[in-house]
């Protein structure tokens, strides 16, 4: 009997970290801030910290569990693994299910950047483009990532820093109120700032897992926070909460044009920086998207087709049929309601990715109180998100785990 064919180990510190960085600077930066601030007031600056608590958490346990098993597929592998087939399951759609909902939300944002009005036709060109891009083999993703990621840095440094020369003491700013919208505008911050992902299920194309796994993921994280930490100040200091809530594209309103028309030079810059951001992002997440899918059918949890791979080592097949799902939920779906989806069904991902953890015990490295404390933080920013997404991935999910048990039992002779 052959083996199941294997992906290739290209990946080094710098193309992993590219591509973590690349995923998380997308609409995290230039999107989340406005429904993040109408949703906490000026306790945004406390919801911020606590996203950055929760990935920092996250990625202790995905990391470790990826070293501890260094092949594609990130918490649905850690979760079969560890807990068994049907955990493992739940793991791989909520995964898919939210990023496929990420997918289609960024192409959204991308395109309202580059062409206002025409946001569905744009979105559904970069898709096309992005899934052939990845189909080509992991080298272009991470070429592409380290491309997109360090132009956007560039852009955004220049950006805040003319924004600060005209801000206003933080003094000025409100203090912040805890309350229950801490949790809901946590849970929109942490709609992109969990890029860090894609490192993780790239575990079995990275070179050296145990060396290369955890400085990428804590490079990646290191440098988003502090850039988003910037923006955020930046931005309530020269707009202020009640204007940052209402704006449309508040880090172009920081060099004076918010309109998302022609505006200044500074302001297309700004525009340029987040279509190319939304990119970048697009790429890494349709890596992770197709890896986690080609896993699941290698396992038989998914059709056979799906773990098929072309001449340079990728699951063709897999990237394919994420694009025209994404498209589907481009074309159906809005910005807002696919960010809601992605935010709880990526939360529940980590949730089982904690769960894992926890199962793995001391071998796996890490203190207990990690992976608690990484499943109450999950668990608890999923119920706040809205309604409509909660019921819709939970609904979702218990499709999905009803149709595998009748094609188990079919195959098996039960039914």
């Amino acid at each position: 009997m052959t083996s199941p064919p294997a992906l290739q180990r290209r990946l080094g510190v710098p193309g992993a970290a590219a591509i973590g960085v690349a995923s998380m600077l997308g609409a995290g930066i230039f999107f989340v801030w406005a429904p993040a601030t109408a949703a906490a007031g000026s306790a945004v600056l406390i919801a911020l910290p606590v996203a950055a608590v929760i990935a920092v958490l996250n990625a202790t346990s995905t990391i470790r569990l990826a070293m501890r098993h260094p092949v594609s597929g990130g918490a649905y592998a850690y979760g079969r693994a560890e807990l068994g087939p049907l955990p493992g399951f739940v793991a791989g759609v909520l995964f898919l299910l939210g990023k496929t909902a990420s997918v289609a939300a960024i192409g959204l944002i991308a395109g309202g950047y580059l062409w206002p009005g025409a946001e569905r036709v744009v979105a559904a060109g970069l898709i096309v483009v992005l899934a052939a891009i990845n189909a080509t083999g992991v080298r272009a993703t991470a070429l592409v990532s380290a491309i997109a990621a360090g132009l956007v840095v560039a852009a955004l440094v220049v950006v805040l820093g003319i924004g600060a020369a005209s801000a206003g003491p933080l003094a000025t700013i409100p203090p912040p109120v805890p309350g229950w919208g801490v949790l809901t505008a946590t849970g929109l911050i942490f709609f992109a700032f969990a890029g860090y992902a894609r490192i993780a299920t790239l575990g079995e194309e990275v070179r050296d897992p145990v060396r290369i796994l955890p400085r990428a993921a804590a490079l990646s994280i290191a440098l988003v926070l502090v850039l988003s930490a910037a923006t955020l100040l930046v931005l309530m200091s020269v707009l202020g909460p009640d204007r940052l809530a209402q704006s449309a594209s508040p880090v172009a309103e920081l060099v004076g044009d918010g309109s998302g028309g022609d505006g200044s030079g500074m302001a297309a810059l700004v525009r340029a920086a987040a279509a190319l951001a939304c990119i970048g992002s697009l790429t890494g997440v349709l890596a992770g998207l197709s890896r986690t899918g080609l896993a699941m059918a290698l396992d038989h949890e998914l059709p056979a087709v799906l773990a098929r791979l072309s001449r340079t080592s990728t699951p063709v097949v897999s990237d394919a049929v994420t694009g025209v799902v994404a498209l589907a939920a481009v074309l159906l779906l809005s910005p807002a309601q696919l960010v809601g989806v992605s935010a709880c069904a990526v939360l529940g991902y980590y949730a089982v990715a904690h769960l894992a953890a926890l199962r793995a015990g001391p071998s796996l490295g890490v203190p207990r109180g990690i992976p608690i404390a990484g499943l109450a933080g999950c668990l608890a920013v999923a119920f706040a998100t809205p309604w409509p997404a909660l019921v819709g991935v939970t609904a979702a999910v218990l499709v999905a785990v009803g149709v595998r048990a009748l094609v188990r039992a079919r195959h098996s002779g039960v039914a």
